[in-house]
């Protein structure tokens, strides 16, 4: 049961009160409102309705919207503001019959907020509730990230978490995607390589050039299910589609060439991976994640044991599991005849040299032929080019 005080109409608003019933916060104040009486003595002896406001909201569980309700039938709501202690306010919406406010997004889970109500007739009240700290947080990592602002016509949304999601579809409504030219897209939930649960949305096709692309995910408040915890932020990422440009790798005839809008910018002699085992390239399309330009590479971390260790330079890293397209000086016979590589794709430094400066995070290397070892699994670096559009629309959980 809710309680409710009223105050007089010549002392101050009280400030609300906290009362735990049952699981739920439930907070009181009272409003004054002057009546609409006539002029003359008549009038300022008339009694001023007291108005009763209910601010609502669940301090045992959090994740439900915020509610304002009058009680009085005199009185009509005319301005609702809750806000957390930072002054981030809840959107919301006052009901038709001005009886009753809802926020459009849930309460977050450990957050102190503060509610102000006016009526139409002057009234005014404040309040304040306060959500239970949640037991687990879960966190993202989003790709691209801000320091990222270009990118190639490959690029997904991706959002990496930190624990489990069970309540997918939940998340995911409140993934929101806003592109500059109206591209259609999905949202598809895979595995990432490291084995979290992870979530991209990809174009139906390439993007076009010069899209800009924003994601608002909306997360504060919302439960990741059983075993993942709650999100206590929001997030965003922008970022803009570069030159239209895709990196061919054909391991028939070993050479990787650059196009540019549909035309031939270079073509240049490579050595793919061995056909025939582990060491062969993956087949398909892969996008560039990142330029990570002289690293070591270890055999032993691939699982290929101690066959190399090198310091390799102008290194373009395609997927988790260790494909790159590199230097590889040591590989130069066999550049334009033979593929002889532990899975990359070498070339000469000069050629490497040139083609890391043109790349963009985001380009697609299609890879096509005979003897690779198939096509990476969708959450092998960005390996959901390699699924139908009705496939990828398939892993939406909406």
């Amino acid at each position: 049961m809710r309680s409710r005080r009223s105050l007089s109409p010549s002392r101050r608003p009280l400030r609300t009160r906290h009362a735990a019933v049952a699981g739920t916060a439930a907070l009181a104040a009272a409003l004054t409102a002057c009546s609409g009486g006539g002029s003359g003595d008549g009038a300022a002896k008339a009694e001023k309705p007291k108005i009763a406001v209910n601010l609502t909201g669940q301090q045992a569980k959090a994740g439900v919207p915020v509610t304002v309700k009058l009680t009085s039938a005199d009185a009509k709501l005319k301005d609702v503001t809750v806000a957390d202690a930072e002054g981030t306010r809840l959107a919301g919406k006052i009901s038709a019959d001005g009886r009753g406010w809802t926020s459009a997004r849930k309460a977050a889970p450990g957050t102190s907020y503060t509610v102000r109500a006016t009526t139409d007739g002057g009234g005014e009240a404040g309040g304040k509730f306060a959500t239970a700290a949640p037991e687990k947080v879960n966190k993202v990592t989003i790709t691209p990230g801000r320091n990222v602002k270009t990118v190639g016509v490959a690029q997904p949304l991706s959002i990496v978490f930190d624990h489990p999601v069970a309540n997918k579809a939940e998340v995911e409504k409140n993934l929101k995607v806003k592109t500059s030219n109206d591209t259609v897209g999905s949202w598809g939930w895979i595995k990432n390589y490291d084995g979290r649960d992870r979530v991209d949305w990809r174009p139906k096709e390439y993007w076009k050039s010069g899209t800009k692309v924003t994601l608002d995910a909306r997360l504060n408040g919302v439960d990741s299910g059983s075993g993942g915890g709650w999100f206590v932020r929001d997030y965003d990422t922008a970022m803009t589609v570069g030159r239209n440009q895709v990196v061919k790798v054909d391991l028939d005839a070993k050479t990787a060439t650059l196009t540019r809008d549909g035309r031939t910018v270079r073509t240049l002699p490579m050595s793919a991976g061995t056909p025939g085992g582990e060491k062969a390239s993956w087949g398909g399309t892969s996008v560039l994640m990142s330029k990570e330009g002289t690293i070591n590479m270890r055999s032993e971390t691939v699982g290929l044991g101690d066959s190399y260790d090198k310091m390799v330079d102008y290194s373009m890293r395609l997927t988790w599991s260790g494909m790159y397209a590199h230097a590889a000086p040591w590989n130069a016979a066999y550049f334009g005849n033979t593929n002889h590589s532990s899975g990359c794709v070498g070339m000469s430094t000069g050629n490497a040299a040139w083609l890391y400066g043109q790349a963009q995070i985001g380009d697609p290397f299609e890879v096509s032929g005979n003897g690779s070892k198939g096509t990476p699994d969708p959450g092998n670096g960005f390996g959901e080019w390699n699924l139908s559009w009705a496939d990828w629309q398939a892993k939406s959980a909406l």
